[in-house]
């Protein structure tokens, strides 16, 4: 009962402070004008880096957005492409980090982009061969769901200097750029900072899952 409540009771905690931790510091970024909208700032700063082909798209939803390095477009949502204020601009040039990363073969970003496919399918259906495999007592099957679900959590912990490389780049290019000023970009800092916050969440929830999946895995070889 321990192992559980640790494996799966504090990354929620955690999960739980960061979401709200977001939502603090993105309500409070978004009262702070900022000089430019945050398709702006993606715009400038992704020809200073000479990526005049990436395109800026809005998007319906909230928090939506993203960076998509098939298509080559940067995706907002339209509190932050038409957004005049430090939260629009700090999460449009996170996006632009990204376009960047892709530019440059940034290689953690390279091996999130192969390992992505895996992940997906592994989340998708791990818990089904570790939920059928544990009913049934087949440990072949419970193996299968570790394997895949130990997929996922590498994943995440790939993709957590990613998210922190993006963040750095935004930080960087804001401020040298003169989008915003140097106390402006404290108030950046915390949106990005609190964004992170979430991704470790992610990555310690899906590390601590993947350790409990394998004591499970063990414990049924010894019975």
């Amino acid at each position: 009962m321990l192992p559980m409540l640790i494996c799966f009771g504090v990354p929620l905690l955690l999960a739980i402070y960061a979401q709200g931790l977001v939502k603090i510091r993105y309500a409070k970024a978004k009262q702070q004008p900022a000089s430019i909208t945050g398709a702006a700032a993606a715009r400038q700063i992704l020809d200073s880096a000479g990526l005049q082909h990436v395109e800026i798209e809005m998007i319906s939803g909230q928090l939506s957005d993203h960076y998509d390095p098939r298509a080559k477009v940067i995706r907002l949502s339209q509190d932050v492409y038409q957004g005049r204020t430090l939260a629009a601009v700090g999460i449009a040039a996170h996006e632009a980090g990204h376009a960047i990363q892709d530019a440059k073969n940034y290689l953690p970003l390279v091996m999130t982009q192969l390992a992505w496919p895996l992940a997906a399918f592994g989340s998708n259906f791990s818990f089904i061969l570790l939920f059928i495999g544990a009913l049934m007592h087949i440990m072949g099957l419970v193996l299968a769901g570790v394997i895949l679900f130990g997929i996922v959590a590498l994943y995440q912990i790939i993709n957590l200097p990613v998210e922190f490389n993006a963040s750095n780049r935004a930080k960087q290019q804001l401020s040298s750029l003169g989008i915003v000023n140097n106390s402006d970009l404290a108030c950046v800092r915390g949106v990005l900072g609190a964004a992170a916050l979430t991704y470790v969440a992610a990555m310690l929830t899906a590390l601590l899952q993947f350790l409990y999946y394998l004591m499970i895995f063990f414990g049924g070889n010894r019975e």
